[in-house]
């Protein structure tokens, strides 16, 4: 189970292929406050809904000076799929060996319908202009968590 980020924290740096294939990485985003969230699978209903509802407020966000990454252990390809399908305008980035998401304290022990197993925790993790970790949020639900988000952002 990784370790889980606090605020204050600096925010691990990575580099990760986009729908695209090209490298995108955290520090590209300097100077502006970042999104990172973390989700299981494209594709999938609660994810779609997720993915849905931070393209829906990417206007709101970005106005308030916030990027939005979304990353899974899905491959390239697949979040084209994804990306295409659901129109989605955030920038999903791909994870397949799952280090960043270890790095951020987003893989461990997740229990479904009475089974224990390992996987990816739903989460959203706000970093800062200058690369900390603001905000560190776990098991996040996907229905409803962007509004949540601004409201707790007071956007």
């Amino acid at each position: 189970m990784s370790e889980r980020l606090q605020p204050g924290d600096v925010a691990p740096a990575f580099t990760l292929p986009d729908a695209d294939g090209k490298g995108v990485s955290l520090s590209d985003h300097k100077g502006r406050k970042v999104i990172v969230y973390f989700y299981p699978a494209a594709l999938t209903p609660g994810c779609t809904k997720q993915a849905c509802d931070f393209t829906d407020n990417l206007e709101l966000l970005a106005g308030a000076g916030y990027d939005v990454i979304g990353i899974s252990p899905d491959t390239p390809e697949k979040l084209a799929k994804f990306r295409d399908k659901e129109s989605l305008k955030v920038t999903l980035l791909a994870d397949p060996e799952k280090s960043v998401t270890e790095s951020y304290g987003a893989y461990g022990e997740k229990k479904n319908y009475g089974k224990t197993y390992m996987g990816v925790i739903r989460s959203t993790i706000v970093v800062d202009e200058e690369g900390k970790v603001e905000r560190a949020l776990y098991n996040v639900r996907a229905t409803g968590h962007v509004a949540k988000i601004i409201k707790d952002l007071g956007i």
